[in-house]
């Protein structure tokens, strides 16, 4: 599984279930990585995409607690035990992990590769994404160049995880 997210200097993600900057660029990036790919995403992420509905070019799954939860176009699933059986059989590369920073704290070290979306500045905000380089058990393995967009700098990193841990069934 890989993780994709954007953060900002303290690793924030957002505030109030929006995003916390808009870099147009940064949503093309997205695209391009997660196109093709199985996303997993929690309820409250899936409700804040355009429309509140999954995003097409992929196989969506939302994992919530809510067992009278539906969406179309979408399979629920409501542990992570379900999901690691749903995705049995996946290459690991094909699965993507969008947030929203529940999902991402639980399931991070389950992650073979984050791709990370760096950008240089600091929000308020009340959605975090784990701080990998304070984890022993990730390491940066590339960034790109700077780049710049509506006045923010920003950067791809890829991490990777030197000890992925398997989902539980």
């Amino acid at each position: 599984m890989i993780a994709i997210v954007a953060v900002d200097s303290n690793w924030a993600i957002g505030k109030d279930g929006g995003m916390l900057y808009d870099l147009p660029s940064d949503l093309k990036h997205f695209a391009r990585e997660t196109r093709g790919k199985t996303l997993v995403m929690g309820r409250a992420t899936l409700e804040s995409l355009p429309g509140g509905k999954p995003l097409p070019g992929r196989d969506n799954i939302v994992l919530t607690r809510n067992r009278d939860y539906q969406v179309p176009g979408a399979v629920v699933l409501h542990s992570i035990a379900e999901l690691a059986a749903h995705i049995r059989g996946l290459p690991p590369e094909s699965v993507m992990l969008i947030g929203g920073d529940r999902l991402y704290h639980a399931l991070i070290d389950s992650c073979e590769t984050a791709i990370v979306t760096k950008i240089d500045a600091e929000s308020p905000a009340d959605s975090f994404f784990p701080d990998l380089d304070e984890r022993d058990n990730w390491r940066l393995d590339a960034c790109s160049k700077d780049l710049a967009e509506n006045g923010l700098v920003f950067r791809y990193c890829t991490y990777r995880n030197l000890a992925v841990k398997p989902l539980h069934e």
